[in-house]
């Protein structure tokens, strides 16, 4: 089972094993999701001096950049494999299946989650120069969103009324006696470590600039709350001279031991998806994305449904919106769109993928948008989850 659903994540000894990550989780009946659960407090990695920690910062940094460009983020392809694994049980009931489908973990497929834990495999290989590191290293939950954060942190997080919809990897410090965390998100393209102080002194990462595109600004800045239980995650965003801020909130008190079987199984029903390839500071390189939504079906009928498509023209971003109908329609196929078609294949050769691997992505995406029973379905499950953590 392992060997199936970690593929090549060799964790057994380094941090919370298998059957803790997946978790037996208690599943109530009615509920959307599993209840969340957590371990025991991790200890404090002690840095001496401040000199000592921008060391170890510099090497978990260098390894977080190399993961980046190593792998995609891909919550495309944990989709079609849900799609393929309802169609081929012959279940119609999505929600039925839902619960008992385990999402596999592998390379390929990376959200969130797995980049986390391959993240963690990777940071292993720190160990020897910085000793009880491995151990002290988790996995923290996330909440998105959160519209009243003093009552949110004020108490230990509620099982029913969450979703955990994000993890990250974090480490408590303490840097020459002060206390303060370890932040590292490669599911949000951070290609850098965050530091978060008690103090806010250095070295305190404050507000930093994770994106500055022509069209869009995004600044995140991360605070310590209830004496370091949670961390506060605010996201300012910039567009056309308007700035708006939304905050989600980490818990980052115990790890996290259910990423699979809770995290991972929320992303198989969102209704945002996304192929991304990043360079080593974040960058977006070239992707695809698109929304599902409750009329997908009339707007393939009349070929306004669509996915965004970019990729890099002599530096600069190119972006261009492709009908789904291209890739479910054989005459459609072969029609001759010869812009689409190279944009596209210059988009997969960006994304690493094999020569045809993304048109044939894309044909399985038209597919699986077509599909009314299974799309209305997993767009219910997705308000379920919605409407139990709306008061969050």
């Amino acid at each position: 089972m392992e060997a199936d659903y970690l593929e090549d994540l060799d964790i057994d000894n380094r941090t919370e094993n298998w059957e803790q990550l997946t978790g037996s989780s208690e599943w109530p009946k009615g509920h959307p999701l599993p209840l969340p659960s957590w371990g025991s407090p991790k200890l404090a990695l002690s840095v001496p001096s401040v000199e000592q920690y921008e060391d170890l910062a510099s090497n978990v940094e260098l390894t977080v950049q190399q993961l980046l460009q190593a792998h995609n983020y891909n919550s495309v392809g944990n989709l079609l494999r849900f799609f393929e694994g309802f169609r081929a049980s012959g279940d119609s009931n999505l929600g039925h299946f839902y619960r008992s489908y385990l999402p596999p973990i592998t390379p390929e497929h990376y959200t969130c989650v797995g980049l986390a834990l391959e993240l963690l495999r990777r940071l292993s290989t720190l160990e020897t120069k910085f000793p009880g590191l491995t151990s002290r290293l988790y996995l923290a939950s996330c909440e998105e969103s959160i519209e009243d954060v003093d009552s949110y942190v004020r108490e230990e997080p509620c099982k029913t009324s969450v979703e955990k919809e994000h993890v990250l990897v974090a480490l408590r410090v303490e840097v020459a006696g002060r206390p303060g965390m370890l932040l590292l998100d490669p599911g949000y393209h951070i290609a850098r470590v965050i530091t978060v102080m008690a103090d806010n002194l250095y070295p305190h990462t404050g507000w930093f600039t994770q994106s500055d595109e022509p069209h869009c600004r995004k600044e995140y800045q991360y605070t310590l709350a209830t004496g370091g239980k949670y961390i506060v995650w605010r996201d300012r965003e910039t567009r056309n001279g308007l700035e708006s801020i939304s905050t989600a909130v980490i818990y980052a008190s115990r790890p996290f031991l259910c990423p699979v079987t809770v995290t991972e199984r929320r992303n198989l029903v969102y209704n945002f998806r996304s192929l991304l390839s990043r360079d080593t500071k974040g960058h977006l390189i070239a992707g695809i994305y698109f929304k599902i939504t409750d009329n997908a079906r009339k707007a393939v009928d009349n070929g306004s449904f669509s996915f965004t498509a970019f990729h890099q023209v002599n530096g600069n971003t190119m972006r261009m919106k492709v009908d789904f109908n291209k890739y479910l329609d054989i005459q459609q196929k072969s029609s001759n769109d010869a812009r689409t078609d190279a944009a596209i294949a210059l988009c997969g050769q960006q994304l690493g993928l094999p020569a045809g691997r993304l048109e044939a992505i894309l044909t399985d995406l038209a597919t699986l948008v077509a599909d009314d029973s299974f799309r209305v379905q997993l767009l219910g499950i997705n308000q379920d989850i919605n409407d139990v953590a709306c008061d969050n």
